[in-house]
Order: C-alpha cells, then structure tokens, then sequence
C-alpha cells in the first residue's frame, strides 16, 4: 500500500507509465508534458501523425495496459545530461526539443528518467519502482484538448487525465464524490431546470437568463439591495464602456489589457468594454468636494462588466465574458478604514448564515515585492504594510480564523478573501475586500479634512456576493438545485387526483396566491404517478395532492421535498407553514 507521503511521486509515474503505454502502440505519437495535478496526473499527446486520437471508451483498454505495466515491475531510473545528448534522443520529438531549448537558455539542469524502453524529458521525482503502485487505486477519467503551453497560438493536443490514490477505497470515494458533483453541476443543473443558457449565435460566455434562474437572480438582487440599504450604502449607474484614458488612469490598460476587448473606434476616439466598475465610481466620488464630514460614502452598483476569457476557461456562469458584479466601494479615512473593514466582515456573516453557508474561512493577501509589475504602487513598501496591517487587526478584532497568502494580493493591495469548498472539495473564492491606498493618488481624489487640508481616502474594494452569476452558480451546486423556499420560482405545485377535483385545485390556487405564495396547479392528463414523478424533476420544495377527502376535509396531502412521508394539513395550516419557511429563509 502506498504511502500519502510518496503519493505525488505515484501520480507523476503514472503520466510516464500512460505515456509509455500510448507510445508501444503508437511509436509516431509526439509527447507534450505529463505532470501531477490535484488528485492526479495527466500527459499531452499529438496523435495528428498516428491518424486517430483515444476516445474515452478506449480508456478501459489504455489502464489495462497500464496495469499490465505495473505488473512487470519496472524501475525509474534517473540521469543527468547535456543539452545535446537530449536533442539526439529526442529527434523526433518537436515538443520536447523546444523544452530542451528553454532548459539550455536558462542554464537549468537536464535530466531524464528511463522506464523499461520508455524515456522522457523529466526532472522527477518519481518511484523506484511500478510496484509501489496499487493497480485497483488509480483511474483514468477523460480525454480532452488543450493547447500546447496552454497558449490558443500552439497547437491544440489531445490531453488524457487520470486520478490517483493511495488505496482502493479513496479511489472509490472520490469516484463518488465526482459522480455527486456532476450531478449537482450548475451547467448540467442549469439546462434541467431551465434556469440559463449558452448560445452559439450569442457567442461563447455570455449566458443567456431563462425565467427561472431570471427570478432567483433578481431575488438575489433584492436581498442584496435591501441589505446595503440598511448599511448606508448609496446605488448608482455607471455605463458599460469608456474612453481609453480612464483606464490609462486607472492602470488597468497598462496592467489588465489583456484581459480586456479591444477598443472600440467612436468618432476616431478609443473606448473600451467596461472591466471594472472601480474607475468609474471613482468619478462619481470627484463629482464634488467632500468633506471629511461625508465620509465613508459607501457607493454601491450592481455593474455589468466584460472580460475577455479565453474559450478554454469558459466555465457557464462561473468563468464567463460577461457577468454582474455585487460591487461596491466604500471612500474612508485612514482612521476609519479598520471599523469599515469590521463592518464588511459582518456584512459577509449576515448574508452568508442567510444562505445557510457555513464552511468559509478568510484568507488575507499578501504582496509580493519582488514582482513590481503585478501591482500599481509596490514601492510604496510601507503604504503596503500599513494597509496589511490594519487588514489582519480587523481580522483579530472581528474574531475569526485567517490564514496568509504570500504574493496573492491584487493590483491596488492587500485583500481579505472568503474561501469555501465547492462539489468537488476544491477551495474556491466566493467573495474579497480589498484595500486600495494607489486609486486616490491616481485619481487626485481627496477631501477637505479636519485641518481644512486636502487629504487622500482609503477606498476599500468589496464585493459580498463576488458576481451575481458567480454566486449563483455556487449556490446551485451547494443546494443541488434544490433552493430555498423563499428563493424557488415556484414554491408549490397543486396536483389534482382527478379532472373533478381540479375545482378544488383551484380553490387552493387562489388560497395560496392571496398569501403571495408562488403556487402552480398540473391540470395536465397524465396519471397522479406520473404528474408526481414530473414535478418533482423541477426540485419544487412542495407538492400538494388533492382528491376527495382533500376536498372534503378543507385540506391538502403535502408531500415536501426533503421528506419521504407525506403530511395532511388544513389549507390555513400549510400557508402558516410555508410562509414561516420563507419568513426564515429556509
């Protein structure tokens, strides 16, 4: 059995082993790069010389070979060489050749591992020995493509993924979790519940909303609207483009015009699609004088942005090119800056406890100041400190768990973000506050302080929700499609035993509706079984059966979503029930 310890060395010599495999059969194949990744490994081939590519139903046959491989005991074996003795071994292969190229520039050692009649490009580590390998403990997953360097100007190669672990058992448990997380997967979710949608004529990363998601989305939106409301945040509008010198100020053309579309010509001027609704805030802030008086102005904007995702990237409403940020910018004083961080931390657990989120943990980040060019103002080594500082005394005071992010602050600076376990237990960000000294200078936006002097705000950056889209997607996954009470399209369904009793159907209808319960009635044709099997595919939290003790009785059979057993209730009942449900935000 293999040790946790040595697990990553088990993962890398699978690549070399599946890459060995691929090249007994296919001698022509050219190799790209077989690292580890989390839970695994994969290896990059171009099969365009070998006429076909794997698909995933060879794969059964590629792991039995694999297997076959492990069986024979071959050993890893490593050895340092010239950069020209790598060249003559690897002739034929272009890929490895310009590696090869990159290693001898940078003066980096190069070294190769030999596997039986298997040699690669490698600096390892690996095993010893394919017997340290359990052969019931590894799997391999999926075939797909992926450009060579991860670069859309390569070419595209045909990368296969596998998984691996150190017994039988955590294989099968994370084979487990994954079919879990596919089933919960907010696109595959999406289409079921008709809540969003991908258009090719749109194009690639710009969802369309169906009514149903539409709703839940502006559901968000009025809870978020509502909650900033009662922390003294004030909502405006700003456009989705500008002239290029904005974002020459703001140093997002110097810094993120990669990321950003390419200018727009208007009148012989250049505008561009808005990234982030920042610069344009901060131009609401110099509309006019402040006072020291007027601060913290807290602004706030439900802002569209775009940003140019490469195709390979495109997660549906999780890494998209267009997508609503819960934005909002707070203008302080230095000596306010700890309190308002404080009250954005509250703000975080008020919103998350609301949506039932309770596994998040903070992270605050850090710069790195040896890379100057990823920020707008590294040399400002002790604005940085200062701000980092009182980031971690909020952190302490408000009584929470963080841990450190060396080098994973943002352009304008350190920054707390909200970390949680998605489906797939992988830590993702869900929201982050950031602290910004740099914007105000560029800017020249200040305020009259307590001397009469002109002084420079603290911006603090801070999205509750991160994106809309975002957000939302988390929560379809969290929930399985599942929602809320309070937050699903519909919240009922009457389902009628009979055509006769449709009447009394509609008595319920009209009953629930005066609650304002979002309440639907299934007068359709198919068998009770069948109206039951149909609804519930919709994840709707209640299913209310009425027949003709129903009727009679002034009730209705309540079958909830999250119970195998139904319950009779009187009408008035039921109504008490649900609204407390949504009351509570259950």
């Amino acid at each position: 059995m293999q040790k946790d310890s040595n697990l990553e060395k088990v993962r890398h010599s699978l690549a070399h082993l599946m890459a060995m495999a691929i090249t007994s059969k296919h001698p022509e194949v050219k190799l790209g790069i077989g690292p580890t990744i989390e839970n695994g490994f994969y290896y990059d081939f171009d099969f365009s010389e070998a006429g076909h590519s794997p698909t995933e139903e060879n794969l059964p046959k590629l792991e039995n070979f694999i297997c076959e491989l492990i069986k024979q005991d071959i050993k890893f074996a490593k050895e340092e060489i010239s950069a020209e003795k790598a060249k003559e071994i690897f002739a034929n292969q272009p890929f490895k050749l310009e590696l090869i190229d990159e290693l001898e520039k940078s003066g980096a050692k190069i070294s190769i591992y030999k596997s039986g009649n298997f040699t690669d490009l490698c600096a390892g580590p690996h095993i010893e020995s394919a017997k340290e390998i359990d052969p019931d403990a590894f799997k391999l997953t999926k075939v797909a493509g992926a450009y060579w360097k991860g670069s859309e100007k390569n070419k595209m190669l045909t990368r296969i993924y596998g998984v691996a672990f150190s017994t039988k058992q955590e294989l099968e448990d994370y084979l487990k979790m994954m079919e879990e997380a596919e089933k919960r997967d907010h696109r595959k979710l999406g289409k079921e519940l008709e809540l969003f949608m991908i258009s090719e004529e749109v194009g690639k990363g710009l969802p369309l909303w169906l009514p149903n998601g539409a709703f839940i989305r502006r559901k968000l939106e009025d809870y978020m609207y509502q909650k900033e409301l009662e922390n003294d945040y004030k909502y405006v509008y700003t456009p989705v483009l500008a002239h290029k010198r904005l974002y020459e100020t703001s140093g997002h053309l110097a810094h993120y015009k990669d990321d950003m579309y390419s200018p727009i010509d208007i009148e012989g001027e250049e505008y561009y699609l808005k990234p982030m609704n920042c610069p344009h805030h901060h131009m609401i802030y110099k509309h006019g004088q402040m006072s020291y008086k007027d601060l913290p102005l807290k602004l706030a904007e439900f802002g569209l942005v775009h940003r140019f995702e490469r195709s390979g990237v495109l997660i549906g409403l999780i890494r998209a090119r267009a997508f609503t940020q819960n934005d909002s910018h707070i203008y302080c004083k230095k000596d306010q800056l700890k309190n308002e961080l404080i009250e954005v931390l509250k703000l975080f657990k008020e919103v998350y406890d609301d949506f039932n989120i309770a596994d998040f943990w903070y992270r605050l980040s850090l710069p790195d100041f040896k890379n100057e060019e990823k920020y707008g103002d590294i040399k400002d080594k002790k604005m940085w400190e200062e701000s980092a500082e009182v980031a971690e005394q909020a952190l302490k005071e408000f009584g929470v768990k963080y841990e450190k992010g060396e080098g994973e602050a943002t352009f304008y600076g350190p920054k707390i973000d909200v970390q949680t376990k998605n489906v797939l237990g992988k830590e993702d960000t869900i929201a982050t506050v950031q602290v910004d000294f740099y914007s105000a200078k560029k800017f020249d936006l200040n305020f009259i302080n307590e001397k009469g002097e002109k002084e420079h705000p603290v911006i603090i950056h801070r999205a509750i929700m991160g994106s809309f889209d975002r957000f939302f997607a988390f929560l379809t996954e969290k929930t399985g499609g599942n929602f809320p009470v309070w937050l699903s399209p519909i919240q009922a369904i009457i389902i009628p035993v009979g055509e006769k009793f449709n009447d009394y159907g509609e008595k319920v209808l009209a009953g629930l509706k005066l609650a304002s319960i979002r309440v639907e009635i299934d007068k359709s044709n198919e068998t009770l079984g069948k109206k039951i099997r149909i609804n519930k595919t919709k994840k709707i939290p209640y299913l209310l059966v009425v027949g003709e003790k129903e009727e009679t009785e002034k009730t209705v059979s309540v079958n909830a979503r999250d119970k195998k057993d139904q319950e009779i209730l009187p009408l008035e009942k039921f109504i008490e029930k649900i609204l407390k449900e949504i009351t509570e935000k259950k």
